[in-house]
């Protein structure tokens, strides 16, 4: 068929991968950073300039990248809400990431609703500081003057599809990135209108949602452009997840999302309820702790790096000896405890050894995260394989672990642009739809992501005796966290 390209705008860069359309592999790739002034050891700014995307985009595409390309694919960081005027053009920058100003805000519009479960059902997730619907409520309350000229609302990968295409009349979003917005739902699949005076005062223009397949439209020189999707989501399709697989992510903080056929209803609202590129749903549970616990632990013994960590900690047994540690160092989301602190227990003489230590924050860690899995499971989502994403991911004490804990196989996918890989996916799959060559609900198969596949075998009643020694001790610390 050809080549198509896929681009991950991420806070930081953009990333351009140039793929052949029916295998999927990658012919040549681009890169660029951001132009954004970031003092070294400042934190990311959380107002950009749209127009860093498109620098950044260009630099990545110089040199004829993308000679020969048919059609283009955008992956764009998930929540930046870009406020419009009537006329298109930006009211102030983009507001960009986990923003803490709109902490208030989202407490705000929590009870404004009528409280979690009234959000769980009216969008599939509460409000949390990082989405747009808060963004606005923040917006109102401490820019009222540009709250009022905002006519319309993008996200990132709106707004560069809309950009690339001319800027014309129509504007496109896709199912993914409308569900993380807090006013799409994904079990209607439509927008609540009445969220947004709720957040901002009064009504705005919303991109049209199109199909997964969809094109946003052509290029006057005849490039066609997919819908685009979040950065989750595309990362979900580079990785070419299916029914049954799960993804844990480990950052400071972690994640555990599904792939589902429906959105999920929580009450408790520990779900967050999205959906994905293909038309299928992802759920997704955050945990507010992952590997901040190991540079925690790590520091607490005096070591340099998570890899000695592992190293002592692989020198311990499953069990920890009976260490037990809840790695709630930050408070916790997955249980909704935000104003505790981290526990260990079971220290007795033979146990309080630095091994058994740094081999109780691996399997905090990981228990906390199997908790998240356990939510998603427990709600009807099914988990044959976990695809284990981050750094961390490549420590032996997290690969020793993770197969016995979460009870399933365990894929530790090489590191690759899996967003930009998605994107470029997406790209090829409505090039097909636009041939007649491929069916608009059969996304084109391309080759998966290269892997390290590991089984829990003979140790799956060990991990599970584990895990029940670590809920045993969060249910005596905090009986009932898990109750809806």
């Amino acid at each position: 068929m050809g080549i198509v390209a896929g681009l991950d705008s991420s806070p930081d860069f953009t990333r351009i991968v140039v793929c052949d359309t029916d295998t999927g592999a990658v012919l040549r790739q681009g890169y660029a950073p951001h132009p954004v002034d970031t003092p070294d050891g400042a934190a990311r700014p959380s107002d950009v300039d749209p127009q860093a995307w498109l620098l950044s985009l260009g630099e990545a595409a110089g040199g004829g990248l993308l000679e020969g390309v048919q059609a283009i694919g955008v992956s764009a960081q998930q929540n930046a809400l870009v406020p419009l005027d009537a006329q298109g053009n930006t009211v102030r920058p983009a507001i960009v990431g986990g923003d803490k100003r709109a902490q208030v805000a989202a407490a705000d519009l929590v009870d404004a609703l009528g409280g979690r479960e009234a959000w769980a059902q009216a969008v599939g997730c509460v409000p949390q500081a990082a989405q747009p619907v808060t963004k606005l409520r923040w917006l109102a309350r401490t820019e009222p003057e540009n709250a009022r000229r905002t006519a319309v609302l993008l996200q990132a990968h709106d707004w560069l599809v809309w950009q690339l295409l001319g800027r014309p009349v129509r504007r496109t979003t896709d199912r993914g990135g409308a569900s993380g917005t807090g006013y799409w739902s994904a079990a209607t699949g439509g927008y609540r209108p009445d969220l947004i005076e709720l957040a901002l005062g009064h009504q705005a223009m919303l991109p049209e949602v199109i199909g997964p397949s969809d094109a946003a439209g052509t290029t006057p020189e005849g490039l066609l452009i997919s819908a685009g999707t979040g950065e989750t989501m595309a990362a979900a399709f580079g990785l070419g997840l299916g029914f049954g697989d799960a993804v844990v992510s480990l950052g400071a903080s972690g994640s555990v999302m599904a792939v589902h056929t429906e959105a999920l209803a929580d009450t408790s609202g520990m779900i967050t309820s999205l959906a994905d590129a293909t038309g299928m749903h992802l759920p997704v549970v955050t945990t507010l702790n992952a590997v901040r616990a190991l540079r925690g632990t790590a520091e607490l013994l005096g070591l340099t790096d998570l890899e000695a960590l592992s190293d002592l900690a692989m020198k311990s047994t499953p069990g920890s000896h009976g260490l037990v540690m809840l790695p709630y160092l930050e408070g916790e989301r997955t249980p909704n405890l935000p104003h505790t602190a981290g526990t260990l227990a079971g220290l007795r003489r033979e146990s309080m050894k630095a091994e058994h230590l740094a081999r109780a924050a691996f399997e905090g860690m990981l228990c906390g995260l199997a908790d998240a899995l356990d939510v998603l499971r427990g709600r009807g989502a099914e988990v044959r394989r976990v695809f284990l994403l981050g750094q961390a991911a490549e420590l032996p004490a997290v690969q020793a672990a993770a197969p016995m804990l979460f009870g399933a196989q365990v894929v530790v996918p090489q590191p690759a642009d899996y967003a930009a890989i998605g994107a470029a996916r997406q790209a090829a799959w409505a090039l097909g739809v636009s041939q007649g060559t491929l069916d608009p609900r059969t996304p084109p198969v391309w080759q998966g992501a290269a892997a390290q596949v590991l089984e829990p075998g003979d140790e799956l009643a060990v991990g599970q005796a584990v895990r029940q020694q670590f809920i045993s001790v969060r249910e005596q610390t905090h009986p009932g966290a898990f109750r809806s």
